[in-house]
């Protein structure tokens, strides 16, 4: 077999996330810094109405805490700037069997009453002509995380940025997460978890590929 040079191919974020279906967004022309002062303003006001008392130390920063963590931590994920640096690299091995990461840590937040949602994904897919760093598959279920979520929106957001970024039909996602809102609220039942999955190309269309990977699925169970 002759020798292949291996290559990189970097991709712009503003190409991956356009095909990426969106999370619901309005451009509000803000920098962080500025975002964090209005959500500290508005945090403050919130606070005030429960009757909180801000002047009390333990109280006193927290409008700014709560900022701060909204805007560079729970809801990074907005802002494409922290997109992870995606580049892929030839298949030169030839590889065409399936590639799976199980046990990935999912942390996101429900838009709905703004609870957290936790919980695992396993993530695979079978290569065409690039293949990508193990650790930038993490690193998209991070990122795609990291906003509002619905668990039905973040699985298909984590397959239409593998799919794009990798050129292959054949991805699959799975999550299986607990939502704090119905832990915390409502129902109040600690005991329940949510299971998405969207399934592509031959892991929808060919039973023992989706076979093998809902045995890679239940593997992180065990």
């Amino acid at each position: 077999m002759p020798n292949r040079k291996k290559t990189k191919k970097v991709m712009t974020v503003e190409e991956i996330l356009a095909h990426v279906r969106p999370t619901p967004m309005v451009e509000t022309g803000l920098g962080s810094k500025e975002k964090i002062e209005i959500i500290a303003q508005k945090f403050t006001e919130i606070m005030q109405v429960l009757g909180m008392d801000l002047s009390n130390d333990s109280l006193q920063e927290t409008p700014h805490r709560i900022a701060k963590m909204y805007v560079n931590e729970v809801f990074s994920g907005l802002n494409p700037e922290n997109f992870p640096k995606m580049t892929v690299i030839e298949n030169e091995m030839e590889y065409d069997q399936m590639v799976s990461v199980q046990g990935i840590q999912v942390l996101s937040v429900c838009e709905h009453h703004f609870q957290t949602i936790h919980g695992v994904a396993t993530v695979a897919y079978i290569p065409s002509k690039t293949v990508i760093g193990l650790s930038k598959i993490n690193r998209i279920v991070q990122y795609f995380g990291r906003r509002p979520q619905v668990q039905e929106r973040l699985t298909k957001q984590i397959a239409d940025c593998l799919q794009y970024v990798l050129k292959t039909e054949h991805v699959a996602v799975h999550i299986n997460a607990k939502h704090y809102c119905v832990i915390a609220r409502g129902v109040q039942d600690a005991g329940s978890s949510t299971a998405t999955s969207d399934l592509r190309g031959h892991f929808k269309s060919k039973a023992e590929t989706r076979t093998e990977f809902l045995k890679h699925c239940a593997m992180q169970f065990s």
